[in-house]
């Protein structure tokens, strides 16, 4: 590979960034505070807004897959959902999944309804905005459906699969795995010396090997019961599941739905997130985005900024005109 002038000095600049800090990426989480008061509100932290942007509109609560970081949605500062919807001027909070093993039934009637009340509560009395990826767009859709008083005011759903034949389960692929050591002391350095010139990518791959790294510390048994109650004899693909022995058939939406599904990915590929569109007869209004990308890709990758977020943010701006800019009542919360 041949550098341009330019490329040299940016590549040289790099190398020098990784010299004195050992990394490129800039992993500072978002600042945001839990909200005051016990039970749900435990599990929340509102995103503090930028210096000078007051807040508006209805509140966006970000729901991550049960028993994954919710860090997906805050991987790295300039590509980072949370960055970007914060920035935007909207009020932004994430149901944090640092809390003990739950169930589908506890995610589906206690976690989510708890958290998207107080959120509510906490913007005004405001419906809330809800934002989940792959099975945390799955038990947002099966809350709204369980229960259609909450206040919620929309569902975006990104690369939630309800087709278990269609989607494949995400588990380790049984691809062959370099020596122990191996992937360490060569191929992470040669790679890194192929693309000192681009800062974007190497801070990029800096960010998900740092979140697939932090997976490892989560319950996987957790993630294994409530794959199975949702893909059980495939019934989400026909609408409805059992829930601790109670039906919830997702034609009792009654909210709009946005359904995002990545052209590359093989946890959640476009066929199995498709049969949203014929599964929410009762939602007032669904729409159905392809974009590029894998399954962590389609949410935070470097190309959702204009494709993901894109849609996201045309979605988030409807549902200002629906509900009205109210600005947020509560003054910020104060982290002690």
């Amino acid at each position: 590979m041949i550098l341009s002038p330019r490329g040299v000095r940016t590549a040289a600049a790099n190398a020098v960034q990784l010299a004195r800090h050992g990394h490129l990426a800039d992993l500072r989480p978002m600042p945001a505070d839990p909200l005051e008061g016990g039970g749900a509100a435990r599990a929340v932290r509102r995103y503090r807004p930028p210096e000078g942007v007051v807040p508006a509109g209805p509140p966006v609560l970000f729901v991550p897959p049960p028993a994954v970081p919710a860090r997906c949605y805050d991987l790295r500062r300039g590509c980072s959902l949370a960055e970007h919807v914060v920035r935007a001027g909207r009020i932004g909070y994430l149901l944090d999944d640092d809390l003990a093993p739950t169930g589908l039934r506890e995610w589906v009637r206690e976690v989510l309804p708890a958290a998207i009340r107080t959120v509510s509560r906490d913007a005004g009395g405001q419906p809330v905005q809800l934002v989940g990826w792959c099975l945390g767009g799955v038990v947002s859709l099966l809350a709204a459906a369980d229960d259609p008083g909450l206040p919620i005011a929309s569902v975006a759903a990104v690369a939630a699969p309800v087709d278990a034949r269609a989607a494949r389960p995400p588990v380790r692929l049984p691809v062959p795995r370099p020596p122990a050591g191996i992937e360490e002391r060569v191929l992470r350095p040669y790679r890194t010396l192929a693309h000192l010139d681009n800062a974007d990518l190497l801070a990029q791959i800096e960010a998900v090997e740092q979140f697939t790294a932090t997976m490892a510390g989560f319950p996987g048994r957790t993630a294994r019961h409530i794959r199975r109650a949702l893909f059980r004899d495939n019934a989400l693909a026909a609408g409805a599941v059992d829930v601790d022995g109670r039906r919830v058939e997702l034609g009792r939406v009654r909210v709009p739905v946005l359904a995002i599904a990545g052209r590359g990915d093989g946890i959640a590929p476009v066929r199995s997130v498709l049969p949203l569109i014929r599964l929410l007869p009762g939602a007032p209004k669904v729409r159905f985005e392809v974009v590029s990308g894998g399954h962590l890709d389609v949410l935070t990758g470097r190309s959702a900024r204009a494709t993901t977020w894109a849609h996201l943010d045309r979605w988030l701006d409807e549902g200002t005109v629906r509900h009205g800019i109210r600005r947020q009542r509560r003054a910020p919360a104060v982290t002690v």
